[in-house]
């Protein structure tokens, strides 16, 4: 009996084996595609949210500096202010600049009595914060602040890269030290004569001063980089208050001249003469009943006395 080659065996048990495995060698799903997609169906349901404002995982070697202006109408100013300053709190944020006032569109006064006016104001409420977040939490508080929104006038984000900004104010500082430490060495070894001492010693000094320039740009940016910036413009409906104020001056200033009075006594007359005889056209069942009751009386009742 000849022995099986042991090759095809081999490849026998192979097949059977990834058989029984199923999806074992199957790719896995890209999580990276999946996490877009969550993204975008995110960025769909909340209208001023953007992928601009998410923090990708490909920014190792990029510096966003990251900001974002709106524009929008809430039902309440005030009640939207205290959201906000809440959800920045939350998210590790803080507010640098709030201003909510109002408005006062027109006023009219309408006399209600000798003593009183009833005054109406119309007027807007507006307010405009700026606020700064972490920037990995932009989008979600984007997203937060949301909620409040009734209609959106604009969202502008913007997402600018100063990557290549902070390593030229770095490569500034080194140079500017490296000659500057030359320049030290020079001063303090070969200075003689007082003027070129001093003249020295005034470039130094510029060149220190461009140096903490650089640096402090560096700092500036690193913040911005750090902190995203969000400028919020929010307003509501057009409110109106009415308020009955009272008339302290004297009553009889308010009091209608001799012509105004005589035309009030006829109105008024004429008001009651009205009265009386809407009333009796009122009761005209009730006359017309009285009436020929007196005719039958004085056409039977008579007869009767006789």
């Amino acid at each position: 009996m000849k022995a099986l080659p042991i090759i095809p065996i081999f490849v026998v048990l192979f097949s059977l084996f990834s058989c029984k495995s199923g999806n074992s060698y199957a790719p896995a799903a890209d999580s990276t595609k999946v996490d877009n997609y969550k993204t975008a169906t995110d960025s769909v349901d909340s209208p001023v949210s953007s992928s601009t404002a998410v923090v990708g995982k490909k920014e190792a070697e990029r510096k966003f500096i990251r900001t974002a202006d709106l524009k929008f109408k809430v039902k309440d100013v005030a009640k939207a202010t205290y959201y906000i300053e809440d959800v920045v709190n939350r998210q590790g944020g803080f507010v640098t600049y709030t201003n909510l006032s109002s408005t006062i569109d027109n006023t009219s006064s309408t006399q209600v009595s000798e003593d009183s006016t009833l005054e109406t104001t119309f007027y807007n409420v507006t307010n405009t914060m700026t606020i700064r977040v972490p920037n990995s939490k932009l989008d979600s508080t984007l997203k937060e602040i949301a909620k409040n929104v009734d209609y959106l006038d604009y969202r502008i984000i913007k997402a600018d890269d100063v990557a290549l900004q902070l390593l030229s104010n770095e490569l500034t500082q080194k140079r500017v030290a490296k000659n500057m430490a030359r320049e030290a060495s020079a001063i303090d070894t070969k200075g003689k004569k007082l003027a070129e001492t001093t003249t020295a010693e005034e470039t130094l000094l510029s060149k220190q001063e461009a140096s903490d320039n650089a640096r402090i740009a560096n700092l500036s940016l690193q913040d911005q980089v750090s902190f995203s910036t969000i400028t919020i413009n929010i307003y509501q409906k057009q409110t109106l208050k009415r308020e009955l104020i009272c008339n302290n001056k004297s009553t009889k200033e308010y009091e209608p001249n001799f012509g105004i009075k005589v035309y009030q006594s006829l109105q008024f007359g004429w008001d009651m003469l009205e009265t009386i005889i809407v009333s009796i056209v009122r009761l005209w069942g009730l006359i017309l009943l009285a009436l020929i009751a007196y005719f039958i009386y004085r056409k039977y009742g008579r007869k009767a006395k006789k």
